[in-house]
């Protein structure tokens, strides 16, 4: 019996191209760069599944030239924002993402970027490596700190939920926004906001943990950046396209916000180079989970997804 055959777009982890070559008639793009229209378009004709990361686009202009082979779209990804769902259901076509098994790496990385602005990581780190540093005083890299401090989360699911767990390990006051209320058991005692602005005015520190979807596209505009304390931190590991970029560096360069760590960004790669302008930015290239562990979790539950589909099951993550 034939196998299913498989395109994978990029240079996934060893241990899950292990797997998917035992299992499945598997071509993998070992170039590692991102699927080009064209050949997404081509991948429809000729496989019975792709694995996808966030880089390749299923824009609806795209889903129509789609060829019949095609049938499930197995997500290297938690976030689906580059696939028009829409588009694919009316194909026919499946679609699962990644859930649960990077929550904890993504939270990590906002933890170090919570870090790294609040006090000063980007400076530090240039004055001792340039060898700068030739004196000390009170004054000297005194930034803000953590414990005590309020931290406002857009976004309670399971990166937002991971994040408050470590946030609560600095004794932080935390606050939240969701679109639904969390059970107490849940919410650990965080405090919940029925609207973003309140949750934005109590917040010293703010991290995003919500999808990118067209009601929250540019989610912190001008309006609300400003309705935040001054002088307080803001946390991006998320999606670029909740931030106003413009909005953002105007409220830097104010001083209105102290500090921002940013591993997402409107254009990627490549970020925003007005940001390199500013030392109290700290950035990181999109890697939140970038973990060994991470890495193979998420390849293994995209497999599994493929799995249960050709089993002529249901995959677990089936959106």
């Amino acid at each position: 019996m034939n196998k299913p055959r498989i395109w994978i777009t990029r240079k996934l982890s060893d241990a899950t191209l292990r797997r998917a070559q035992r299992d499945y008639d598997v071509v993998v793009n070992l170039k590692d760069q991102p699927g080009t229209k064209e050949q997404i378009i081509s991948a429809s004709f000729e496989f019975d599944a792709i694995i996808p990361c966030h880089s390749e686009i299923f824009s609806s202009d795209v889903v129509s030239q789609f060829g019949p082979k095609l049938k499930i779209i197995a997500n290297h990804s938690v976030g689906v924002d580059h696939c028009d769902l829409g588009a694919l259901k009316k194909k026919n076509i499946l679609v699962t993402n990644t859930p649960d098994v990077l929550s904890d790496a993504t939270a990590e990385i906002a933890m170090l970027l919570m870090l790294g602005a609040a006090r000063h990581a980007i400076c530090g780190d240039e004055i001792v490596r340039t060898g700068n540093w030739n004196n000390w005083s009170p004054s000297f890299m005194v930034g803000k700190q953590l414990t005590g401090s309020r931290l406002g989360i857009i976004g309670m699911g399971r990166v937002g939920q991971a994040f408050a767990k470590k946030a609560r390990g600095f004794d932080m006051d935390i606050h939240y926004f969701n679109r639904t209320k969390l059970n107490k058991n849940i919410s650990n005692g965080a405090k919940y906001h029925e609207t973003i602005e309140s949750l934005l005015e109590i917040s010293d520190f703010l991290s995003l943990h919500c999808p990118s979807t067209p009601e929250t596209n540019l989610l912190l505009n001008e309006q609300r950046i400003n309705l935040m304390p001054s002088g307080s931190i803001l946390v991006n590991t998320a999606r670029g396209s909740l931030i106003d970029e413009k909005a953002l560096i105007n409220a830097i360069s104010s001083g209105h916000i102290s500090g921002v760590g940013l591993d997402c960004y409107k254009d990627e790669p490549g970020g925003n180079p007005e940001f390199s302008k500013y030392k109290n930015i700290f950035m990181l290239p999109h890697i939140g989970s970038a973990t060994v562990k991470t890495r193979d979790a998420m390849g293994f539950r995209a497999l599994d997804n493929l799995d249960s589909y050709f089993a002529g099951k249901n995959p677990a993550d089936l959106l």
